[in-house]
């Protein structure tokens, strides 16, 4: 019996960042709810023929990742999307709500030593 390595998986070649409709196509956990996942990477885990582990995130419907997530699915199954916008940028550390950050306020003068000494003498 010769054994020889599986060649690569069918489907859409595969790199990190690669943005992916994961739907029953690719596997029947994503039969009720598909699943838009951000590429990390295709992970080298054995496998079944046909098969890969991939490691990404799990989007919302805003482009945020919300999971971290490793999944079991078919490469022929996959399909890529094309980003129709560029990335939004990021917030400020400090803003949001609580508001713009605030300039440090001028130093108080001393207080004069005619009105430290009232309390002084009581």
């Amino acid at each position: 019996m010769n054994r020889r390595p599986a060649g690569p998986p069918a489907g859409p070649p595969l790199k990190a960042g690669d943005l992916l409709e994961i739907t029953a196509a690719a596997s029947v956990q994503f039969v009720a709810r598909p699943i838009v996942f951000r590429l990390i990477r295709v992970l080298d885990w054995v496998t079944f023929d046909g098969w890969v582990w991939l490691d990404g995130y799990q989007l919302d419907a805003r482009g945020d990742a919300v999971a971290r997530r490793s999944i079991f699915v078919q490469p022929a199954g996959l399909r890529k999307l094309i980003e129709v916008s560029a990335p939004r940028p990021r917030r400020a550390p400090n803003a949001g709500r609580h508001g713009p950050t605030r300039t440090a306020r001028p130093a108080r003068p001393p207080a004069s030593r005619a009105a430290s000494s009232r309390f002084d003498e009581r």
